[in-house]
């Protein structure tokens, strides 16, 4: 076997392993992966305690240096195993995996840069393909289309609930007025959206018997209106159903994800997909 045949199967076996969670290693990779961002998310807010982080601030440091060359090889291993690293490194995935662990690097020549390490949390994302759970990323697709399907139906519903509250708010102005904190419209309309929603902060409430009444329809309406958007979207979810499932293989040629379970090229460019 040619030396460049070898260069590309380590190439190819190391992508298997860093871009997809199908086989035994990526999903050992992505779980190992998401106990170390875990882990230095942890020393970041240990740090932020001042009793913590002055008593053990040698152990942290060495601690999150640690991390930091841990991601700084991962984020050029992904770099290398792919045919176009521009597209990762300009990508969501990559542009967040450089700000993650850019911050320590930088600490050593800015101050207080160190708390933006804080954006590893952001890569938990990749937490929807870990174990294969491919039904999971299948119905973060579908949940994304229905809501962008029920946009016009919400939309409506949502001025819908404006004028009720423009309404209702000037209706309690009028029954309670400023003795009971209900100084002007604005006001009263703030408290009838939070009302309405069931938020219920209790900075203002209504003191005579017809301001509360009114209130006890709003907080009824209340109940009633939280459902409506959960219907609409829950409706647009159940016709996205037929959609079929995806797995988590990761076109080595484009990065392009989502491809159909048992997919054998890329959907995108045509590249051949690794095969279990």
């Amino acid at each position: 076997m040619s030396q460049t045949q070898l260069h590309k199967d380590w190439k190819a076996k190391l992508h298997e392993i860093i871009y997809e969670a199908d086989t035994p290693a990526g999903k050992l990779f992505d779980v190992i992966l998401l106990i170390v961002i875990l882990l230095s998310i942890a020393l970041v807010m240990v740090e932020s305690v001042n009793e913590y982080g002055e008593k053990y601030s040698v152990v942290l440091n060495i601690a999150e240096w640690i991390i930091t060359v841990l991601f700084t090889i991962e984020y050029i291993a992904r770099i290398v195993t792919v045919k176009q690293p521009i597209k990762y490194i300009t990508s969501f995935y990559g542009i967040i995996d450089l700000l993650s662990t850019l911050p320590k690097y930088l600490s050593i020549f800015f101050v207080g840069t160190h708390a933006l390490i804080a954006l590893r949390a952001l890569r938990l994302l990749r937490v929807f393909r870990v174990l294969k759970l491919a039904r999971y990323t299948g119905a973060s697709n579908q949940l994304s289309t229905a809501i962008k399907a029920s946009r016009p139906k919400i939309s409506v519903f949502l001025f819908a609930v404006i004028i009720l509250s423009i309404i209702f708010g000037t209706i309690m102005y009028l029954a309670e007025g400023e003795e009971s904190g209900f100084a002007n419209i604005p006001i009263s309309v703030y408290w009838c959206i939070v009302t309405l929603t069931t938020v219920g902060y209790g900075d203002i409430s209504p003191i005579t018997p017809l301001g509360q009444f009114i209130a006890s329809i709003i907080m009824i309406l209340g109940y009633g209106i939280i459902a409506v958007p959960t219907g609409i979207v829950s409706a647009e979810y159940a016709k996205s159903l037929h959609n079929n499932e995806t797995s988590t293989q990761s076109c080595a040629n484009c990065m392009e994800e989502d491809h159909k379970v048992g997919a054998q090229f890329c959907h995108k460019c045509g590249h051949t997909l690794h095969i279990d």
